[in-house]
């Protein structure tokens, strides 16, 4: 499987995608966002689209802190979705980690997500938690 992870030119298109794979959780959470918001939010981060099948079917940003990266977002389209993309992804935004001479990947996910058990599979651990977040990490070598 050919995965192939490029930097975001469309920071635009990138953050209408973001909003609509979440919908149903910014609608729970945090009904004043809209795509507008996230792009707010998100045009700082080095944001990456993800390409399978020469489509882009999603979006990964990463913050490079002085201890850690952090993957601030990791969106696949549904229809990609149960295909390994994402597990391909947590590798990729691992080998980044790695490229900074970082060994620690941190993120936060929202208890409800499905994406829970992606994170634990690939090697995630929770570090704490509040009522709707689960902070976790994995450390890469």
């Amino acid at each position: 499987m050919e995965i192939k992870f490029v930097r975001s030119e469309n920071l635009v298109r990138a953050a209408s995608f973001t909003f609509e794979n979440m919908r149903v959780y910014y609608e729970q959470f945090a009904p004043s966002w809209d795509a507008s918001k996230v792009l707010e939010v998100t045009s700082e981060l080095e944001n990456f689209d993800i390409i399978y099948q020469q489509e882009v079917v999603g979006v990964m940003r990463l913050q490079f802190e002085a201890d850690c990266c952090v993957l601030r977002d990791l969106q696949v389209l549904p229809a990609a979705q149960n295909k390994g993309i994402g597990s391909v992804a947590l590798a990729e935004a691992k080998r980044r980690t790695l490229h900074a001479h970082l060994n620690t990947l941190k993120l936060r996910v929202l208890k409800i997500s499905p994406a829970v058990s992606l994170y634990k599979r690939n090697g995630f651990v929770t570090q704490s938690e509040d009522e709707r977040f689960f902070n976790m990490e994995a450390k890469v070598s």
